[in-house]
């Protein structure tokens, strides 16, 4: 056995794309160097230092901490190529010309090292013809690697062998791309546009195809073809705009010019309007308009006939959206089918399109249905891939209907199905694996090392596969809680309300899990079973479940759920056995406050932590500003407290949000010592093996020792910031009186500076405070706008 390390990476190319890659792989700790030309005026390294500036005012970010761009390495093309021989991974991302990219290799590959894979990021260029000219050595290293856009985002990378390309750099690659950069890897084969792109910008077109044929708008198409079919909310033509109308002419250009012997081949043209916009400059949301185009505050669509802008907003009609509630996938479909409303045929005809599509083309564009599904799932945000959703709703009948349409000329095209979607089969996916074409077997899930690592891997419909939500060996288990383990010596304790809010049940489950944990297990670890399909650690309290007890019993009847909170977590902070916080997705109010009362946290690179409770009136009571006034006496060592409040002053009281854990990590919110994983998959894994080294290690929980705090001296310093806040006008009176509660709780109160006080002294004011303004009717009127609109109220 033989450790693949990168150590190092080299990407070719400080365009959008090469730039968003070598800021991704500086996320992941990877230390990257950035090519490009030498510029023709001022520094050689002109074109490079222009492309890093522009990442941090990119968004969405590229960069978890935007100061972290000083750590990409420069260079250019004419004097800085020593600098591939230490480079294990060289990525080169140019522009899409064949010739330009075989210039620029003749002038590297004497610099790549022996052992160097060598990779091209291209959307879609043949990878055998890229690689003509090297030697057998060279051509055994290289590949195509496709990151989609935005990489640090898009889950998709597409891996493209060659014949010559070695087996072992795949599965090596393969490994670094899932675990160090977080991404779903799906394997190719060397054809035009490659999986995603083929079938994600065959199904565009289609799509455009059938909205002309049916007459329909292109924001009535996009509320049909986004979130109602489970979709990137853009739909179709807002995701054209999104990835640029002339990059998706280039795509469809390459399917013109390779594709000419596809039975599809007369769908592969240009839409005109298409190419009348992108000869009008206008090329979708880089140039401020394309098919749609913001005036004011208004977003106006383009009306096809009249090729001017035009009022948007159109909607799918209310029995189209009826249809596609219901729940029972073969039943929707027969409906779409079988209606007279031209919505709804649509919609038809745009699945009849793309499944006739895949099961023609499955065999020469992929090993196994399974890729082809991965590919259109994390590389065009849909939520079930063609071939699932086709078997899901019934494959022999689906089946029955394509061949009935393609007869009746009504498909695309008259090519047949491939015989063997009629051998009998009820799908494509199953136990034993994804069918393929080419070898006209199921193949299995992929056994690399690295899978281990993910217990939980992204199903496939009809495959069978464990569930979170029902796996291992369930302790206990009501509406809010899981209580379970795999078998092992780590207890997991899984929230299952609506967005893992904290109520009375969650809290009650935790002091279960805690109790159960200490007697039986070497740790606990809080997971979600929908982390990986970023579900959020937990949103905050339970609001819902707050109301009928105020409304009951008044402030009175709540202050004691805010102790149990309190207790809980307390408890939790001080177990026995080590806890462990899995955090991915939002950890808001009081499920950052869970979160940071873990003994450890390991939190997913996406994880958007922050105390949110002014945005509802309130501030946090469940730990969160006694634990930041912990942090920041032990941070101070002695030295100006105030210094090192004030961050988390400002974080609170301006109910900040990281937008990473790397940003949160800066905030305060985790740890030096806490881990960011890369790909959420292997959160629960990382998250047990950190439990049961700190277990192995000798855990004992913190002692519980005196705060020094900042008193009035710190409460007066911050209030006259607040002032000058509130009489410029920055923040209203209920904001000022807000902040003025945060400041009296992290600064200890009316005491001393200096003054030491305990735990529980701290967690009174936050009490106090809490239930002072519950009390407030401006509050009251947040946390109702807030119930009703899911929306912050400013008032």
């Amino acid at each position: 056995m033989s450790n693949f390390i990168v150590r190092k990476i080299a990407v070719l190319g400080a365009g959008v794309m090469g730039a968003q890659i070598a800021a991704h792989c500086v996320n992941a700790r990877v230390p990257v160097v950035l090519f490009d030309l030498p510029a023709k005026d001022g520094p050689k390294d002109g074109i490079v230092l222009r492309a890093i500036e522009n990442l941090k005012k990119l968004s969405p970010a590229p960069l978890g901490d935007k100061d972290e761009a000083a750590c990409i390495e420069v260079g250019n093309y004419e004097d800085k190529l020593e600098a591939l021989k230490g480079c294990d991974l060289i990525i080169e991302a140019i522009a899409e010309r064949m010739d330009w990219k075989h210039d620029l290799y003749k002038k590297v590959a004497p610099f790549i090292g022996p052992n160097a894979i060598f990779a091209s990021n291209t959307s879609g260029l043949s990878i055998t013809a890229l690689s003509e000219g090297f030697d057998a050595q060279l051509k055994a290293r290289f590949c195509g690697v496709h990151f989609f856009n935005p990489p640090r985002y898009m889950q998709l990378v597409e891996l493209i062998p060659t014949a010559a390309t070695s087996a072992k750099i795949l599965d090596q690659l393969e490994a670094f791309l899932t675990t160090t950069l977080g991404k779903g890897v799906v394997r190719a084969k060397d054809t035009p546009n490659f999986i995603a792109n083929r079938v994600g910008v065959f199904g565009m077109l289609a799509t455009m195809h059938e909205a002309e044929r049916f007459d329909l708008s292109c924001d009535v198409v996009d509320d049909l073809t986004g979130a109602k079919l489970g979709r990137a909310k853009s739909g179709t033509f807002r995701t054209a705009d999104v990835v640029g109308l002339d990059t998706m002419e280039h795509v469809i250009k390459t399917m013109q010019d390779k594709l000419a012997d596809d039975p599809f081949f007369a769908l592969y043209r240009t839409p005109a309007v298409l190419t009348k916009l992108v000869r009008a400059g206008a090329l979708g949301q880089k140039t401020g308009a394309g098919f749609y185009k913001k005036v004011g505050k208004e977003i106006r669509r383009l009306d096809f006939a009249k090729g001017e802008y035009v009022a948007g907003g159109g909607k799918a009609d209310d029995i189209i959206a009826r249809i596609l509630k219901e729940k029972d996938p073969a039943k929707r479909m027969k409906t779409l089918r079988e209606s007279k409303n031209p919505q709804a045929q649509f919609l038809w005809a745009i699945f009849r399109d793309v499944f006739h599509y895949v099961a023609v083309h499955l065999e020469s564009i992929a090993d196994n249905a399974r890729e082809v599904d991965f590919a259109m799932r994390w590389g065009f945000g849909q939520s079930i891939g063609p071939f699932e959703t086709w078997q899901s709703a019934g494959w022999p009948q689906i089946a029955g209907w394509i061949k009935e349409d393609i007869d009746a000329g009504k498909a695309l095209c008259r090519a047949p199905l491939p015989a063997w979607v009629f051998d009998g089969r009820s799908g494509v996916h199953a136990p034993e694996g994804s069918w393929s074409a080419a070898r006209k077997n199921y193949v299995p899930r992929s056994t690399l090392p690295v899978y281990l690592r993910q217990a939980f891997r992204a199903p496939v419909e009809g495959a069978a596969a464990a569930d979170g939500r029902t796996a291992g060996t369930t302790v206990f288990e009501d509406d809010s809680v899981r209580i379970w383990h795999q078998g092992d010596e780590v207890l997991i304790l899984s929230l299952k309300t609506k967005m893992h809010v904290i109520g009375p049940g969650v809290i009650a489950g935790l002091a279960s899990a805690l109790d159960e944990a200490e007697k039986n297990y070497k740790g606990l670890v809080i997971w979600s079973a929908d982390a990986a399909a970023g579900g959020a650690f937990s949103a905050g309290a339970d609001l819902q479940s707050m109301l009928p007890l105020f409304m009951s019993g008044g402030v009175e009847a709540i202050e004691p759920e805010v102790v149990r909170l309190q207790q809980a977590h307390q408890a939790m902070k001080y177990a026995g056995v080590p806890v462990v916080a899995a955090v991915s997705g939002l950890a808001l109010g009081g499920g950052c406050e869970l979160m940071m009362h873990a003994s450890k946290r390991v939190a997913s690179l996406e994880s958007y932590v922050g105390l949110v409770e002014v945005g509802v009136g309130l501030i946090p009571a469940g730990g969160g500003l006694k634990e930041a006034a912990v942090r920041a006496a032990a941070d101070a060592k002695g030295n100006d407290l105030l210094q090192f409040l004030k961050n988390y002053f400002i974080n609170a009281a301006t109910a900040a949000v990281s937008k990473s854990a790397l940003e949160a990590k800066k905030m305060g919110y985790l740890g030096a010592d806490d881990v960011i994983v890369f790909n959420a998959h292997e959160l629960l894994h990382v998250a047990k093996v950190e439990a049961r080294a700190l277990f192995e290690a000798g855990y004992r929980p913190p002692l519980k020792a005196l705060v020094p705090v900042a008193g009035r001296y710190g409460m007066a310093t911050i209030m006259a910031q607040l002032v000058n806040m509130r009489d410029g006008g920055f923040v209203s009176a209920h904001d000022y009186k807000l902040g003025a509660m945060i400041a009296e709780v992290i600064c200890g109160g009316e005491v001393e500076a200096g003054s030491l006080v305990d735990e529980q002294w701290l967690l009174d004011l936050e009490r106090k405070a809490f239930m002072r303004l519950l009390n407030h009717p401006k509050t009251q009127e947040r946390i109702m706008g807030m119930m009703q609109t899911g929306k912050p109220v400013r008032n």
